[in-house]
């Protein structure tokens, strides 16, 4: 079986959704999963009854504490050791619980996975991905998208290792073609960021890299990995959710492609560069948004992709 821990106080909509989310998972994954449900169980057991689920199918750990969304995220562990998030945290280190995911507080996550889990490799910077869609049904990964705003070219080359290392095993994309988010497609253009991070990517050979990419180029699927700095890729995202809404109201509800943009769909960002498994929701996650969550967590513990990113930056 494999163990998940989800923290069921994280999320503008917790415990709620979250219940309703960790019932749906559980109710299709039911044979090879066991999932640990971190929170206050006064709130917890009541709300599973109250669902009509029932509270022996899942792990209970009462942890009382909630770190909320506007908690500092570096205070927020000292303060509050017994909160939701720090104990599936501890868990994961400890090895009593395979990955760990939350709707929680953004930063408080990456802080816990970098302190309490651990990198990959040293000098590495944890990093955000999110799913890219393109007009021909399948989907790449965008990445950084907000956990570094201000980066340099070797941690732009660290992102396309992490990112072409995912798309390889967990999206099953043999020998992913990785671009780098640019102004232009010649070598020479955009800023010194962009022109020092392309020389650096053309000269590694461990990964497919295919030379710049342009934002119309974006889902087109002229790459299946985009990398760029946490604060570009942060703005393609919050940009691309935004067309979704605009998509929806004009009518396109049912269009497979806009469809894919549905934050609810791919349930969470990864966190590339730790050690073990970390799943970020979107504050606003919908018992939908929880259930894929839990999805993307399974897949990462499945396809060992932590293990395999650690080998991969060992030889960057």
């Amino acid at each position: 079986m494999i163990k998940i821990g989800l923290d069921i106080m994280g999320g503008d909509f917790a415990p709620e959704a979250t219940i309703q989310g960790a019932i749906e998972a559980k109710q299709i994954w039911s044979h090879d999963l066991e999932l640990i449900l971190l929170g206050d169980e006064q709130i917890i057991v009541p709300l599973l009854k109250e669902k009509g689920a029932d509270p022996s199918q899942f792990t209970l750990v009462h942890a009382p504490d909630v770190i909320g969304m506007s908690s500092s995220p570096v205070k927020s562990f000292a303060e509050k050791p017994r909160s939701s998030m720090s104990v599936g945290f501890d868990m994961l280190r400890n090895g009593e619980i395979q990955g760990f995911c939350s709707a929680g507080n953004s930063g408080a996550m990456l802080v816990g996975a970098y302190f309490k889990v651990g990198l990959s490799r040293d000098d590495l910077r944890p990093c955000l991905i999110s799913i890219l869609p393109n007009l021909h049904g399948q989907d790449g990964i965008i990445l950084d998208v907000g956990a570094n705003a201000d980066c340099k070219p070797e941690n732009l080359l660290d992102f396309a290792i992490l990112g072409a290392t995912y798309a390889e095993n967990v999206l099953k994309i043999k020998n992913p073609r990785v671009g780098l988010v640019n102004i232009g497609e010649e070598p020479e253009k955009g800023n010194q960021l962009s022109i020092a991070a392309h020389k650096l990517m053309e000269e590694y050979k461990g990964i497919n890299f295919i030379g710049n990419l342009e934002g119309r180029d974006l889902f087109d699927g002229k790459a299946d990995v985009a990398v760029c700095s946490g604060f570009v890729g942060n703005v393609i995202l919050k940009l691309s959710e935004k067309f979704y809404e605009i998509a929806i109201r004009k009518g396109g509800k049912n269009d497979p492609f806009y469809s894919k943009f549905n934050y609810e769909q791919h349930g969470g960002s990864p966190i590339l560069g730790v050690n073990k498994p970390v799943v970020v929701g979107h504050g606003i996650s919908s018992s939908l948004a929880i259930k894929n969550m839990i999805r993307v967590t399974k897949e990462m513990v499945e396809t060992s992709v932590c293990e395999k990113i650690k080998e991969a930056v060992q030889h960057a």
